[in-house]
């Protein structure tokens, strides 16, 4: 797999639109780093880790609904393994005039984009959700 976070953002947004309450993905870091973003913005209920049927490290999400419509409407893959973008503090774009959330990675780990704003720390942009 080349691009695991994109896998993940993938699976949330298949389940979301099948109507899931959960789905699986397999566990590294990165993701749990930023379900966690997700889950303090909102987005999504939690995350819980646990094993797959082989045995390996896996992690169960719990996606957030709000009167039957998934509360995460748009989920896009910004920073790609063929193109990779970092943006200084001072440049990192609001999503949706500040409605959404930019996924940031930084030097001081994954923050929103607010957050990194407020730490004026910039880095490589993983994704934006609104």
């Amino acid at each position: 797999m080349n691009d695991p976070l994109g896998d993940m953002l993938t699976r949330i947004r298949n389940a979301q639109m099948r109507g899931k309450s959960t789905t699986h993905t397999p566990a590294s870091k990165l993701r749990k780093w930023v379900l966690d973003v997700l889950a303090d913005e909102g987005y999504i209920r939690g995350y819980e880790e646990t094993k797959d049927e082989r045995g390996h490290p896996a992690i169960e999400i719990s996606l957030k609904y709000y009167e039957g419509t998934p509360v995460i409407r748009e989920l896009k893959r910004v920073s790609k393994p063929g193109r990779r973008v970092y943006l200084g503090s001072s440049d990192i774009p609001q999503v949706r005039q500040g409605l959404g959330v930019s996924i940031v990675s930084t030097s001081k780990g994954v923050m929103s984009d607010a957050n990194a704003r407020n730490a004026n720390v910039g880095g490589e942009v993983l994704c934006t959700v609104f």
